[in-house]
């Protein structure tokens, strides 16, 4: 016979690894991607403004990026949700934004800069932008949910209480004199 409060075993879960191990997954995860992506970004940017090359590319490697980061940096053990996607979006349009600013200083600054020389400050720019959206991605977006603790059902000043047993009383319809006794409080 089991036990009467036995359950049934939950399938396991990946335990979320440490800071370094996720943010050592996070650049292998994140450079696997990004780095193709930086040689994207001028190549397209031949036949089309580099900021808007630089919005395609942003959006194609966040798509990928978040769906590894909730598979592996972060060990969720599924595919990213839909509002995971939307605030990796959020930091990713900061990051965006970084590199755009960069690539524009480097633009004013030098008007007719090598690829050499655009390569480094791009990467440069998306390696500080990754470290901030490392750190959003991992207190915020892929974050354990707090476990909510459950509060006692009150109606009425009575109190449900669970039965130390685990059985369930049967269930009484008429009581001797009419009316339902109430648990003092």
């Amino acid at each position: 016979m089991k036990p009467p409060l036995a359950r049934k075993p939950e399938m396991a879960t990946p335990a979320t690894p440490g800071p370094a191990a996720s943010f050592i997954r996070f650049v292998i995860s994140g450079g696997g991607v990004g780095v193709p992506s930086s040689f994207a970004v001028p190549l397209l940017a031949m036949t089309m403004p580099w900021a808007v090359s630089n919005a395609i590319i942003t959006v194609a490697s966040t798509l990928l990026c978040t769906e590894l980061h909730a598979r592996f940096t972060f060990t969720k053990g599924r595919s990213a949700r839909w509002r995971e996607h939307w605030q990796s979006a959020g930091s990713a349009t900061a990051a965006y934004l970084a590199t755009s600013v960069a690539i524009h200083l480097l633009h004013l600054t030098q008007p007719s800069p090598g690829t050499m020389t655009e390569q480094v400050v791009y990467l440069s720019a998306s390696g500080l932008a990754g470290t901030g959206r490392f750190i959003i991605l991992r207190l915020y977006v892929f974050a354990g949910r707090r476990s909510q603790t459950t509060q006692p059902l009150m109606q009425h000043g009575t109190v449900a209480v669970p039965d130390p047993t685990g059985m369930r009383q049967p269930s009484c319809t008429s009581w001797p004199n009419g009316s339902r006794p109430q648990l003092a409080a």
